[in-house]
């Protein structure tokens, strides 16, 4: 059985694990929190190798450059911030016609340290980039380990031809150690689904139900329509081949781990498979789990009007486009761990002088709700990275 299990495809064992997942929780509930340790591990060691994955990487993808070659940057920076703007836009309209009413009596959580204003957020990610190489890996800061790797492989493109030959060995060394860990991604996927419908807080849920379908049913606009036409404008071709292969094969994954930068070796495994150029998935995976955030978009902008129409304040359509491009910046600053964009949205809810003191309450709710809000904002930020990733490339070809 073992044997037949190890031959089916990793999608085929992931479905299988999120079966017996539901399961176990459902039968054993008590063996939930024993099993919680498989998820535990199995995020531990995606979220331990990614950063030194990223920086070997991209090290040995710019040291071995063929001069000539395209690494095509740009159109997918411009991917990604068309996306994340349609998917604020999105959000504004989904929330228009589905208004939706939050019980702000939740007490504030003080020990949540939001950033102040949006020039914080932009200083810190301008200052990411000159962190400490050693420091960069060991908080996981993406942006400063890009901005080390691309130094270091320019330089290295003028070492010795034995040199480059080293860098591309050490590049395919650790591809095979996360190969190794992406094999156990069934497992740890069991687990946490264990964990997940067991856990008694799912109950608290259907008290935020419109809020949910809100938020969930746009995300899934922007994953099913939205980005499969920004696909198709860009390689001429139907779209959603790619873009369910994409979903299942990346935001399966993702949906679990609640991690943009967990997944990172997932969506350049899944790139290499796609045949995507590993000078270009190299920079701009990483680089996508850091800034291109369309699921963070919609939360913070779904939540902020939410609060709005709980306090009765009366909103035009100008501030609700600047909302759109506020909460767009905003989302890049969104770390690439389990919650992040969630501390973002105080400074969407100051565009409309609502207090801290709500903001956080609001913030708080998204707590609640984020068993499903956050897994699903993180299952689309990750598979629309390697989506438009691969998309550019084929264009390209």
């Amino acid at each position: 059985m073992f044997s037949a299990f190890a031959r089916l495809s990793l999608v085929t064992r992931i479905l299988i694990a999120i079966i017996l997942g539901m399961v176990v929780a459902f039968v054993f509930p008590n063996a939930a929190p024993y099993l919680s340790l498989l998820g535990d591990l199995f995020i531990k060691a995606l979220k331990s190798v990614a950063p030194i994955l990223v920086f070997v990487l991209v090290m040995a993808s710019i040291s071995n450059f063929k001069v000539g070659h395209s690494a095509n940057l740009r159109p997918i920076m411009i991917l990604y911030a068309v996306g994340m703007l349609l998917a604020a836009f999105s959000a504004v309209a989904a929330s228009l016609v589905f208004p939706s009413t939050l019980f702000l009596d939740i007490p504030a959580q003080g020990e949540l340290q939001p950033p102040g204003n949006l020039a914080e957020i932009l200083k810190n990610l301008l200052l990411s980039f000159i962190a400490n190489p050693v420091t960069a890996i060991s908080e996981a800061n993406f942006i400063g380990i890009l901005a080390w790797a691309i130094a270091l492989g320019v330089a290295f493109r003028h070492a010795h031809d034995s040199t480059k030959v080293f860098i591309a060995d050490a590049a395919n060394a650790v591809n095979h150690v996360i190969r190794v860990v992406i094999n156990f991604a069934p497992v740890g996927i069991f687990g946490l689904v264990a964990v997940t419908f067991a856990d008694s807080g799912l109950k608290t849920l259907s008290a935020y139900a419109q809020l949910l379908a809100v938020l969930l049913g746009t995300m899934f606009f922007v994953a099913l329509v939205i980005n499969p036409i920004l696909v198709a404008l860009t390689t001429r071709q139907n779209p959603y081949p790619l873009v369910f292969q994409c979903l299942r094969e990346s935001g399966i994954t993702a949906f679990f781990t609640r991690s943009s930068a967990a997944n990172i070796p997932v969506n350049l495994d899944l790139a290499k498979r796609l045949g995507v150029n590993e000078a270009t998935a190299s920079v701009a995976i990483p680089l996508g789990a850091t800034v291109n955030m369309a699921g963070a978009s919609v939360t913070i902008t779904v939540l902020t009007l939410a609060a709005v129409h709980t306090l009765g304040i009366s909103v035009d359509f100008t501030t609700m486009m600047i909302l759109s491009v506020v909460a767009s910046i905003s989302a890049c600053g969104a770390s690439g761990v389990a919650g992040g964009s969630l501390l973002l949205i105080p400074v969407a809810c100051g565009l409309f002088g609502i207090t801290s003191d709500i903001a956080m309450q609001v913030v708080a709710i998204g707590m609640v709700i984020s068993v499903l809000q956050d897994s699903t904002e993180t299952a689309l930020n990750s598979s629309t990275d390697v989506l438009f990733t691969a998309a550019v490339d084929r264009a390209s070809r």
